[in-house]
């Protein structure tokens, strides 16, 4: 692998990646939590890329199709000669939008980022393949680390995408602390492409995070193998089950891994100790559902001008266009 086509952020990634102190803050509080983040290993990049095919998982093919109607359009209005992707995994529907670009026959660059790096080396590999006369770069590293990146790297036509409805796992203050660092990251005149899922009934939604195959409870206690070899741990999966439920008062889906003994698990690198009872949880994801209305109010008190929103038939899932 050419290492000038991933590029690792801050060359401190390895360090961060293994600090583990979300970890103990997370595992050590009532209730327990876990960050996102740690889904992500190369398996549960996989585990995440079979989740977005199943039949009960409607996101990702509600956003595909608003791509593959719209991709045109938002490449004819932003104009741009960067595209920065947040979360990038395969970029299996950001290629609607690369094809898109390729259309208007300018110079152009894609940069996907992600935390997994197998994911990464090997879309990096294929989108070099498939889109020759782009200038195709990833980086690795958390949303933070990439921010930090682009701010530091100012260019004019830039437009950062963040697909996926990824944005509706952070809380309100993470979620507004993301779109700080992605205004500064902006210069004036680029763009910011947002995908959310738009607020649903809960027999909609439940459905989605509760598939009928299982390959979400498994995406979900992937999550502790990820920390057993990572920080040495013996969490013993089958203790756990996966559950997703639809919290209407916050408006957001809640994943969680119940504990089904009393038990106690350690984590070696971190040295600690993780005490359960039977019955106890930890939450692993918040899936936000939200309102477009008070979300171009939240846009644009960050200095994101709606330029354009597009949605599909039924309104479940939305795309905004946001010019800094």
């Amino acid at each position: 692998m050419p290492p000038q086509l991933v590029k690792i952020l801050n060359d401190s990634y390895q360090a961060v990646k293994n600090d583990g102190q979300d970890v103990i803050a997370g595992l050590t509080k009532n209730p327990k939590t876990l960050p996102p983040k740690y889904f992500y290993d190369d398996y549960g990049s996989e585990l995440f890329e079979q989740i977005c095919a199943l039949p009960e998982y409607y996101p990702t093919r509600t956003e595909t199709s608003i791509l593959k109607e719209y991709a045109n359009e938002i490449s004819e209005l932003t104009g741009s000669r960067e595209l920065v992707e947040l979360g990038s995994g395969s970029s299996t529907k950001t290629r609607l939008l690369l094809d898109a670009y390729q259309k208007i026959g300018n110079s152009f660059t894609y940069i996907p980022t992600d935390v997994s790096g197998g994911i990464l080396k090997t879309s990096v590999l294929e989108l070099q393949e498939k889109y020759p006369y782009f200038s195709i770069q990833g980086l690795l590293g958390t949303y933070q680390q990439t921010l930090a990146y682009l701010e530091s790297t100012p260019k004019a036509l830039r437009t950062i995408c963040f697909l996926g409805s990824s944005a509706g796992n952070f809380s309100p203050q993470e979620f507004d602390n993301l779109l700080t660092k992605v205004t500064r990251s902006l210069q004036p005149g680029n763009y910011f492409l947002l995908g959310i899922d738009l607020d649903k009934s809960q027999e909609i939604l439940e459905p989605a995070y509760n598939d009928s195959e299982g390959v979400t409870a498994a995406f979900n206690l992937n999550m502790l193998s990820h920390l057993n070899w990572r920080f040495q741990g013996n969490f013993d999966l089958d203790v756990f089950n996966h559950k997703a439920i639809y919290n209407q008062a916050e408006s957001q889906i809640e994943m969680r891994l119940y504990c089904q003994e009393n038990v106690t698990f350690s984590l070696e690198t971190l040295d600690l100790k993780v005490n359960f009872q039977a019955g106890e949880s930890i939450m692993t994801e918040i899936s936000r559902k939200f309102d477009l209305g008070i979300l171009q109010t939240k846009l644009e008190a960050k200095e994101l001008k709606l330029k354009k929103v597009w949605t599909d038939p039924k309104k479940w899932f939305g795309l905004i266009l946001c010019q800094a």
